[in-house]
């Protein structure tokens, strides 16, 4: 590190990081309100713009078996500038964009930057934090990447009301965000003091869950996929159902929307009292199932106060889920296999947040969109209502009251 380089230390570096995080995440959800306006621009299907949504996984998911140690490895800045140069790159093509092609193109960099950004900027944040209080740091890293998550379709829907080129304005505002953040990350402090040179590094993949834990793994994997379709739905499909089912074009509203639903998952996430990360869990679940259904009959009655409703309970239910689900893996996993079963849990986040919305994508092609909505939402209920009868069954609560007592002695 060079002596004149001016060095964010502790508490600061860990905002500056935490910032970083939220003005990455930015990205991901910024073209959700313009994608009814690419759609009109560049003439494809609804199964084309699922799948526009859904190939950011196979950037995500790529970096995570492959690129998922290396901050461990060779450092945390160096890899989090490389991940500020690629979102940088997907804002670009994004702003170029002239056809379908480029769009595929900016996810695909996008789901790169922000997977390589995330594991590596939430474990600096727990570094840096001056307790070293993993809880504590878990929140400030859900929040500020549930936060970013919130402002794109904000800035993104407003730009596209009231300003000229709305395929071109969103992404030029965002690019002065990057360039802040690769400051910021420049002047914080490193917490790899002996870093591994860049030609002895391993990329080869190590996930996993242990025998031991496999099946109290599986309530929070599940609980997280049903979580993360969701928000998937939301963050892909919002706009095309409010001009479909309400006949509201505002990409304002559409956007605002889909941050309101961050907003209320950043307060929950912020807000929650410090409880059994599994009793947060179940929480989580219980609040996903009348989300889901308020949706589906918000959809069904073309009733703006039902979806309203049905956004601030499924924002609550993501930012509970997300929070304690975490925590609830974090807890499960052995020390020196934490990071293994922690990208596991995160790789089905991810291709929760994708996939599904292509299947509603197909459906809606083969039947209408309200009933492969009604589908989407009959499965993921039935995935959250399996993942509560496993988990309330009376030999899971033993186990963890077991545990529990366990900690506290």
């Amino acid at each position: 590190m060079s002596g004149s380089r001016p060095v964010l230390r502790g508490a600061a570096a860990m905002w500056a990081v935490a910032a970083e995080l939220g003005a990455i995440y930015v990205l991901s959800n910024l073209p959700t309100p313009l994608y009814v306006i690419y759609r009109q621009a560049f003439g494809f299907s609804q199964l084309t713009l699922t799948v526009i949504y859904a190939v950011y996984v196979v950037g995500t998911i790529a970096t995570m078996f492959f690129l998922g140690r290396l901050s461990d490895q060779i450092g945390r800045r160096p890899v989090v500038l490389a991940s500020l140069v690629l979102a940088g790159l997907s804002g670009i093509a994004f702003l170029l964009a002239a056809s379908t092609p480029w769009l595929i193109v900016a996810r695909i960099l996008s789901g790169f930057a922000i997977a390589l950004a995330s594991g590596a900027s939430t474990a600096w944040i727990l570094e840096l934090h001056p307790r070293q209080d993993k809880a504590g740091a878990t929140q400030i890293a859900l929040a500020a990447n549930s936060l970013g998550l919130a402002v794109g379709p904000l800035i993104a829907g407003f730009l596209a009301d009231v300003a000229p080129a709305p395929l071109r304005l969103p992404y030029v505002a965002f690019l002065p965000l990057v360039l802040a953040a690769a400051a910021l990350i420049w002047a914080s402090q490193e917490t790899i003091e002996e870093p591994t040179p860049l030609k002895d590094t391993s990329l080869r993949p190590r996930l996993g869950v242990p025998r031991e834990i496999r099946s109290s793994f599986a309530t929070p994997a599940t609980a997280a996929f049903a979580t993360f379709a969701v928000l998937g739905f939301y963050s892909a499909l919002i706009p095309s159902l409010l001009g479909q089912a309400l006949h509201i074009s505002s990409h304002a509203v559409a956007g605002g929307i889909v941050a309101g639903l961050f907003l209320v998952s950043t307060a929950a996430i912020v807000a929650a009292p410090r409880v059994e990360p599994r009793t947060g869990m179940i929480a989580g679940l219980l609040l996903l199932v009348p989300a889901i259904a308020l949706l589906v009959i918000a959809e069904a009655c073309h009733s703006m106060t039902l979806l309203l409703a049905g956004t601030a309970v499924g924002g609550l239910a993501s930012g509970l889920g997300y929070r304690f689900g975490l925590q609830r893996v974090n807890e499960l996993a052995p020390e020196e296999q934490r990071s293994e079963v922690i990208s596991s849990y995160l790789i089905v986040c991810y291709a929760a947040i994708s996939l599904p919305v292509v299947g509603v994508g197909v459906l809606s092609g083969a039947t209408n969109p309200m009933v492969a909505d009604a589908v989407f939402g009959g499965l993921i209920a039935a995935l959250a209502i399996a993942a509560l009868v496993f988990e309330l069954r009376p030999s899971r609560r033993k186990a963890a009251q077991r545990r529990g007592a366990s900690t506290l002695t």
